[in-house]
């Protein structure tokens, strides 16, 4: 008899229930439709335009484009240039990243300390970071000029040559990844001190009560704590880095000797606008996003599984 009774309740309770979840839906739809509109819009509609139009032949200042299926793949990669484009993008990207990482956490460590003046050296640490990187490239053309440069006022004194930074494409990749690095250093900063300040402190003291030294202390503790954040600053950096074109066109614009810090997105910017090949570019630039997705989705994975653990 009871049972019976509560029926009629229960129904109501589901039908309520039901109802409670649609609107929850139809609220995310209507507060998500702006943003997904946009992306669609601005960066899905792009990215299958683009790869569209890598199966073409299009100079961007004709009104019409010839489909020529797989030629521009075919000849990327078989150009003679290729191999030494994507080294540079490699190297460019690997010390970008891992200068930026390493650099940024010792001087969050640093500056995590309890030292007289740290907002004030916090700020200008992270003060490039917000600056254009044209302006930044610029200025550094200056640094490292060879006749009258910062760099040639140091080496100078100490009686060291200084390299010509314009000249030799070794010391052009060099010029370009420091000012990369020392631009986007206070991204790296600002996430590992933040991190830093959320670890938990108990876990170090106890090992240093244990006998365990500072470098042990911060191997066998520190570190570890710091995995997410290193795994999220070496995805969001390399994209960053990957996608660097302002300061290598300030600086080089790509050379020296043609192709000297000519890396994948810089190429993507020649062969559009300089050579006026938009199809070539495009296949370009597909390469490269494919590559960043294979890379990235990695990364997240591997992310994912040490959380796991």
């Amino acid at each position: 008899m009871s049972t019976t009774l509560l029926e009629p309740e229960v129904d109501d309770l589901r039908k309520k229930a039901k109802r409670s979840r649609r609107n929850e839906w139809w609220l995310a739809a209507v507060l998500l439709a702006p943003n997904l509109l946009l992306l669609a819009l601005f960066t899905y509609r792009p990215l299958l335009d683009n790869f569209r139009l890598s199966f073409f032949s299009w100079n961007i200042s004709s009104p019409t484009s010839t489909f020529i299926g797989l030629d521009n793949y075919i000849e990327f990669f078989t150009r003679a240039d290729t191999a030494q484009v994507v080294l540079n993008t490699v190297v460019f990207t690997f010390f970008a990243v891992a200068g930026s990482m390493f650099f940024g956490l010792a001087l969050a460590m640093l500056l995590d300390q309890k030292l007289r003046g740290r907002n004030f050296v916090r700020s200008m640490v992270f003060a490039p970071f917000v600056i254009s990187g044209a302006a930044v490239g610029v200025a550094f053309q200056f640094v490292f000029d060879p006749n009258f440069g910062l760099v040639q006022d140091l080496l100078g004194r100490l009686g060291v040559d200084t390299p010509n930074f314009y000249q030799d494409p070794n010391w052009a990749m060099f010029m370009v990844t420091f000012t990369f690095i020392w631009k986007n250093l206070g991204y790296s900063f600002v996430i590992y001190l933040a991190a830093l300040q959320g670890l938990n402190r108990d876990l170090a003291e106890a090992a240093a009560v244990d006998g365990a030294s500072a470098w042990t202390r911060f191997w066998r503790v520190t570190l570890p704590q710091l995995r997410p954040t290193t795994f999220f600053l070496s995805i969001t950096v390399l994209l960053s880095s990957v996608q660097v074109f302002d300061i290598i066109h300030t600086m080089t614009r790509g050379g020296p000797l043609g192709n000297g810090t000519t890396t994948l997105v810089y190429q993507v910017y020649t062969e559009t606008f300089t050579n006026y090949r938009a199809g070539y570019g495009a296949t370009v630039s597909t390469i490269l996003f494919l590559t960043l997705l294979i890379i990235t989705a990695i990364q997240v994975r591997y992310m994912d599984r040490g959380a796991r653990k």
